[in-house]
């Protein structure tokens, strides 16, 4: 039997690359595979990506070689004594403080001394009282200016058991008719004791009075009636010694309404109303 000739082929022969096996999957895939729910591991410094800030947020990065200190060396002393120096409003506010402290601690001594000597001395108000006058020179006859004389009697009465009064100088005494000055005159200087009444008489001039023809009627009327108006104003410069201290000088006011029967030296008071104030500065 004779041998079969193939035909040639020209092409190279084929040949097979065996390729080594896929190595096996990281033990760590692994047990993510039979693990899924495990956490994953956190991949090294080179493969970490950079945190998102949250949302409305801004990250700014500053290179480190221009981060300076704070405050800057060459003013770290003045930094420091101005950070030991007090606030100007909180010594402001301090020295009220100390103030309004001090005014308050002096009012409770003034009000305590005050109540103690209330309580020592008890004081009581003087009173005063005009119990008679005496009219000269008011002629209502003649239309010519008068220069009418008033010699009025005062009752000072002191109540005090442990008060003295100085009567200083500069005192007036006043008496008005209708509003027009009739004549003037100031009290006697004396000291009146403790618990003491006094009675004393002071003249009280006028000079040229020109009366008007309402007033002068009005007077006239007042005489046919028996109640002619006066007023008379007194003021009087006291100081009041309590114990062996005078204090100081204290201007004590009468004024008093009254009514006389006749224009005359023997003319009597028909009705008086008198009222008293004093003056402590």
């Amino acid at each position: 039997m004779a041998d079969r000739v193939y035909p040639r082929d020209d092409s190279p022969p084929q040949t097979t690359e065996l390729k080594p096996p896929p190595p096996p999957p990281p033990q760590e895939e692994e047990d993510q595979a039979h693990h899924p729910e495990s956490p994953k591991k956190l991949a090294g410094p080179q493969s970490e990506k950079p945190v998102q800030p949250p949302p409305g947020t801004y990250v700014i990065q500053i290179p480190k070689d221009q981060v300076y200190r704070v405050p800057p060396p060459e003013n770290a002393q003045r930094f420091e004594r101005l950070s030991r120096r007090k606030p100007r409003r909180s010594h402001c506010c301090c020295c009220l403080c100390w103030f309004l402290s001090f005014l308050a601690a002096f009012l409770f001594l003034v009000g305590l001394a005050a109540a103690i000597l209330y309580l020592v001395f008890r004081p009581e108000s003087p009173d005063y009282s005009i119990e008679r006058v005496s009219i000269s020179g008011l002629n209502l006859t003649s239309s010519g200016p008068i220069s009418p004389e008033f010699n009025v009697t005062v009752r000072a009465n002191n109540p005090n058991n442990k008060i003295g009064i100085y009567y200083e100088k500069g005192s007036s005494v006043n008496v008005y008719n209708d509003g027009v000055k009739m004549a003037a005159g100031s009290l006697p200087v004396f000291y009146q004791d403790k618990n003491n009444v006094t009675v004393f008489v002071t003249s009280l001039k006028g000079s040229a009075i020109e009366l008007t023809s309402g007033v002068r009627t009005a007077l006239v009327n007042g005489v046919s009636k028996g109640t002619v108006p006066f007023n008379l104003a007194l003021r009087a410069p006291v100081k009041f010694k309590v114990g062996s201290v005078k204090t100081w000088k204290i201007t004590v006011k009468v004024d008093c309404d009254l009514t006389v029967d006749k224009l005359t030296a023997s003319a009597k008071i028909g009705s008086k109303s008198c009222d008293y104030g004093v003056d402590l500065w």
